[in-house]
């Protein structure tokens, strides 16, 4: 298993700073999430040949590789025009992974609940078009439902990734929206079997707790998702059976540490959470 850290805690570090950070809090790898200056979030990619050549050296004096490329865009949307851009900017954001050096990616559905056969019908037609792209660079794509996407179970998400049918997309699973997948954690991740590549590693409640009651949001029946990504151990994710399971299914893919929570003790987080990571990883016989 590869461990690796999303930097979106630090995001402030300067770009060529950040791959000697990541090696001070003692990692060797980086899922790099959406940052203004080079992914953005949901608009074109901002950063260019120069910056992408910068950077790689940066990383190799690091001793710091890109494990995964994470861009967020609006490609199961209902608006179509928002769509075709969308599929643009993923076509710009799969040669900037290559030209990272890096051949995984990975993402959400995205989309809406409410209209979900309508995204449904988006996301497959933002699919015919980049699934051709990603097999020219031999690209891999991790997926993941997330709260508030048109696909939010986990089971139903793998069948989804099933139902594409190809070597290059895969499953992710993301420990802090275990209670939105439906919170059976080893249930998925034993369904996804072989097609489980990727995690995502943070705490959070279970808000279907306590009669539903865990979180109160008003006005009543607001369609709000609440989830945190929290440390390990400041939640509900049962972290024995999660790594337990691991172990079972043989994963051997990209696990990243992607707590959001605590910026203002960022580096004390990003440390701690490491270390509980190799400490089960550890007790329940998983190499990293």
């Amino acid at each position: 298993m590869k461990l690796a850290v999303d930097p979106h805690m630090v995001r402030s570090t300067p770009l060529l700073e950040l791959p000697g950070l990541v090696a001070e809090l003692g990692y060797s790898a980086i899922e790099l999430s959406p940052r203004d200056d080079f992914l953005p979030f949901f608009v074109h990619p901002r950063v260019g040949r120069q910056q992408i050549a910068d950077f790689r050296r940066e990383l190799d004096a690091a001793g710091v590789e890109i494990a995964s490329v994470l861009p967020l865009y609006r490609w199961s949307g209902p608006d179509e025009d928002a769509r075709q851009a969308a599929v643009r900017y993923w076509k710009r954001a799969v040669q900037v992974t290559v030209d990272l050096g890096c051949r995984q990616m990975n993402s959400e559905f995205n989309g809406r609940p409410e209209a979900a056969q309508a995204s449904e019908a988006q996301f497959w037609r933002s699919m015919e078009e980049l699934l051709p792209v990603f097999e020219r660079e031999g690209v891999r794509l991790a997926l993941e439902p997330h709260p508030d996407d048109f696909i939010e179970d986990g089971c139903a998400a793998v069948d989804m990734v099933r139902g594409i049918d190809s070597d290059l997309v895969t499953f992710l699973y993301c420990a802090p929206h275990t209670f939105h997948q439906g919170g059976d954690l080893a249930g998925i991740m034993r369904y996804a079997g072989p097609l489980l590549t990727q995690l995502h590693i943070a705490d959070s409640f279970d808000h279907t707790a306590s009669s539903g009651l865990r979180y109160i949001v008003n006005p009543p029946g607001s369609t709000v998702r609440v989830h945190q990504h929290t440390d390990i151990g400041q939640g509900e994710v049962d972290w024995d059976l999660f790594f337990a399971t691991l172990a079972e299914v043989g994963f051997d893919g990209i696990a990243t540490v992607c707590v959001f929570a605590w910026e203002d003790r960022a580096r004390e987080s990003l440390v701690a959470n490491r270390e509980k990571v190799e400490a089960y990883a550890a007790k329940h016989g998983i190499a990293l």
